[in-house]
C-alpha cells in the first residue's frame, strides 16, 4: 500500500510516522517551500501525548516544553473562577505538554525524516487535484512557478490545514471558513518564572481573554521561562469575512491588541500590556472555524486534522485531535478491510467525535466558565459559589473534557481542594 498525504504539518507528518511503522509507503506533498518551526505556544493534551510518546518522541518532548501541571480560570481582576491539576499531576500516565508550536512540528518532521527518508517529503508542491480510479489515486501537483507532476498511490489524505485544496474538492460550493467576529493575537517572549513554572492561567471572559503560560526553559537562567501570552477579543460580527484572510503567520500590529487589555486586566500574575510590548514581533489570526461535514471519505481519498475539522483554539483541542485522527486512521487502515472500507470506518469513528467539538468550542468550550462568571459578575465577587455552585462549575469544565476525550475515569481530583490549597 503507498498513501500519499497533502500536507507536511503536524496532523500529516504525525500520519505518516504512524503509517511507516505499520509497514506502510507514505509520500508527504507540503505547499510551503520549507517545513518552518514558526508560531507560539500549543498545549498538547494527554490523550494525544499517549500517542507521540507510543511513537518514541517522549525524550523529544520533554526536551522542547514544559510538562504543565495546573490551569487556573480567572475573571479579569485574577479571582480564580476554577483550577485543576493537569497532566501527571492530575492522575494521567501521560503528561500535558504545553510547547512552541513550531517546535512540535520541527520534532516530528525530524522524526519523519529520520525514519521515512529525505524522498518522502516534498516541499513547495500543492496538491492542486486528483483522480480516483478502482485501484488508485493520482494526484496533480503545482509549484508556485506553474511546474506540474503527478504521482499515483492507493489513498490520498486531505491534511492540508483550513485552506485544504482536497477538501476544496470534495465540497466545491462551500465556501471561505467562517470567522465568529473574534481575532486572536499570539506571542512568546522570555519572561519571570511565574509560581513553578508549569502553570497556565486564562483570565477574562465575554469581552476579552487574556492567556498565559510557559512553554520551554530559558537554558540562560532558571529563573526565566520562554513564555506564551494570547488575547481574544471581538472585533466584528460573526458570520461575517474576516478583515484579513486566515494566516497563522501574519503579524499582528502592537496598537490594535493592547486597547483589550489596557485599564481592563488587574492581574497578579502579570500585566498583560507589559508582556506584549516586550514581545516584539507576534501573530494574528482571525478566529476561524467550518461547519462539520456529513462525511469525510469518498472511496480513496479522506480528510484529517483542520482539513476535516477546523475548529476555534479553545480547549487545547486542534493539534490534539489531530494526532489522534493519525493514530485511527493508521490502525484502521491495517484492520485487513479494503482501502474503501478502511477509510470509511474512520470517517465513522473521528467524524461525528470531532464534529462534537466544533460545536462545543462554538459555544465557548471549558473557557465558557470564565464567559458565565463575567456575564453574573462583571465586576468581580465576594464568593464565587454565591455566583456559580462548584458544581455547576465543574460540569462545564469536566463535561468538554469527557467530549473532547480526555476525562480521567474517575472524573480526576477534585478541583475544590485545589482551590483551597491555593487560597491558603
Amino acid at each position: 500500500m503507498k498513501v500519499l498525504i497533502a500536507g507536511g504539518g503536524i496532523g500529516g507528518l504525525t500520519t505518516a510516522l504512524y503509517l511507516q511503522r505499520a509497514g506502510i509507503d507514505v509520500e508527504i506533498f507540503e505547499r510551503a517551500d520549507a517545513v518552518r518551526e514558526l508560531g507560539v505556544g500549543i498545549n498538547m493534551l494527554p490523550h494525544a501525548v499517549k500517542e507521540l510518546a507510543e511513537l518514541g518522541l517522549m525524550g523529544e518532548l520533554d526536551a522542547a516544553g514544559i510538562r504543565t501541571r495546573e490551569l487556573i480560570y480567572t475573571n479579569r481582576f485574577g479571582q480564580v473562577v476554577w483550577q485543576e491539576l493537569r497532566g501527571l499531576d492530575a492522575g494521567y500516565n501521560v503528561p500535558q505538554f504545553s510547547i512552541h508550536r513550531g517546535r512540535l512540528l520541527g520534532l516530528i518532521h525530524r522524526a519523519a525524516l529520520a525514519r521515512l527518508g529525505d524522498n518522502a517529503i516534498h516541499t513547495g508542491w500543492n496538491v492542486a487535484g486528483f483522480t480516483e480510479t478502482e485501484s488508485g489515486v493520482t494526484v496533480r501537483l503545482v509549484r508556485p512557478d506553474g511546474s506540474v507532476a503527478t504521482r499515483q498511490g492507493d489513498l490520498l489524505v486531505g491534511a492540508d490545514g483550513v485552506h485544504s485544496s482536497v477538501r476544496a474538492a470534495l465540497y466545491p460550493d462551500e465556501g471561505p471558513p467562517i470567522w465568529s467576529g473574534i481575532m486572536l493575537w499570539r506571542g512568546a517572549t522570555r519572561w519571570p518564572i511565574w509560581r513553578d513554572g508549569r502553570t497556565m492561567a486564562i483570565a477574562g471572559g465575554n469581552v476579552a481573554k487574556f492567556v498565559y503560560y510557559p512553554i520551554a526553559v530559558d537554558p540562560q537562567s532558571p529563573d526565566m521561562r520562554l513564555t506564551n501570552w494570547a488575547v481574544m477579543a471581538r472585533t466584528g460580527e460573526a458570520g461575517m469575512g474576516p478583515p484579513r484572510r486566515e494566516d497563522w503567520s501574519r503579524i499582528g500590529v502592537m496598537e490594535e491588541v493592547l486597547p483589550f487589555v489596557r485599564n481592563r486586566f488587574r492581574l497578579d500574575f502579570v500585566d498583560p500590556a507589559a508582556i506584549i510590548e516586550a514581545t516584539g514581533s507576534f501573530y494574528e489570526y482571525p478566529n476561524c472555524d467550518r461547519d462539520p461535514l456529513p462525511r469525510w471519505s469518498f472511496g480513496r481519498v479522506t480528510l484529517l486534522g483542520d482539513a476535516a475539522h477546523p475548529m476555534y483554539p479553545v480547549g487545547s483541542n486542534g493539534a490534539s485531535q489531530a494526532i489522534l485522527d493519525a493514530k485511527c486512521l493508521a490502525t484502521c487502515l491495517v484492520s485487513g478491510d479494503t482501502i474503501e472500507a478502511s477509510l470509511a470506518r474512520y470517517d465513522n469513528e473521528r467524524r461525528p467525535a470531532t464534529a462534537e467539538i466544533v460545536l462545543a468550542n462554538r459555544r465557548g468550550g471549558p473557557e465558557g466558565v470564565i464567559d458565565m462568571i463575567e456575564a453574573r459578575a462583571p465586576d468581580g465577587f465576594a464568593a464565587i459559589d454565591e455566583i456559580a455552585s462548584y458544581e455547576e462549575r465543574k460540569a462545564m469544565v469536566r463535561n468538554y473534557a469527557s467530549l473532547a476525550g480526555f476525562a480521567r475515569p474517575d472524573g480526576g481530583p477534585d478541583g475544590r481542594k485545589a482551590g483551597k490549597e491555593r487560597e491558603r
